[in-house]
């Protein structure tokens, strides 16, 4: 059989897996945005021969040069590398404030040694699920006055409340989970009066759609199994009419 004609050969489910996999890493690694993400999954999972699925990794390092070599085999997962998130450096903002108004610091930033916020009749979130770190400790420091201040760290990162509360209070539900070798402690700070301060320890979105695809492929796998198993029975209830 020639290349020209593998374009036109039918995708197997663990071929478009295979393909989702790839996404996945590439989303996770940045390469993508979620909009592009859930775009090109969508595609992978319409896509009926090589020929679709060819094009949905073409500009990805991970992918295979043409479709049938879907090569696109996938390495075993490996655990955060949190030596790559503390950079050091003096952070991309070191304080935030909110007076009848709101702030948030999320997404892709440096989380710097020490970031004071204050919420007046208002309120605040600090997002450190896809922050980088400026050091292996790092301080939050929050003033709440009939606001609230919401810390969201990622799974992995030991959490420190040492807030005082008057009429208000400090969330300590994370405290006392043990951190991942390397992974950076978050200590939280501060004063809140009729007010509070909620730490909350979150995945980000591209790990919980990580985490659905591989409920999916298990789910696939099993009734793959299925069918194998099913099979044997089939031909000789054949055999036996």
């Amino acid at each position: 059989m020639t290349d020209d004609a593998l374009p036109d050969l039918r995708a197997s489910d663990a071929d478009r897996e295979r393909i989702a996999e790839i996404l996945r890493d590439a989303l996770a690694e940045g390469r993508l945005d979620m909009a592009e993400f859930e775009e090109r999954l969508d595609a992978t999972y319409r896509a009926r021969t090589y020929g679709e699925l060819a094009p949905i990794t073409r500009d990805l390092p991970a992918a295979g040069v043409t479709a049938p070599a879907v090569s696109l085999t996938k390495d075993p997962a490996a655990g955060t590398d949190w030596s790559g998130r503390i950079v050091g450096g003096e952070g991309s903002s070191t304080g935030a404030v909110a007076v009848m108004s709101g702030f948030q610091r999320k997404g892709r930033w440096t989380m710097p040694r020490r970031f004071t916020c204050f919420a007046f009749w208002g309120g605040g979130e600090i997002d450190l699920r896809e922050a980088n770190f400026a050091d292996r400790e790092v301080e939050v420091n929050a003033i709440a006055i009939m606001g609230g201040v919401d810390v969201i760290v990622p799974p992995g990162v030991e959490v420190v409340v040492r807030g005082i509360g008057i009429m208000g209070g400090f969330d300590h539900r994370e405290e006392g989970v043990p951190g991942e070798p390397g992974a950076p402690r978050v200590v939280v700070t501060g004063f809140a009066f009729w007010g509070g301060v909620g730490v909350q320890r979150k995945l980000t979105r591209a790990e919980k759609l990580r985490i659905r695809e591989e409920r999916r492929q298990e789910k696939l796998e099993r009734k793959a199994g299925r069918r194998e198993l099913d099979e044997p029975r089939r031909r000789d209830s054949h055999w036996e009419h």
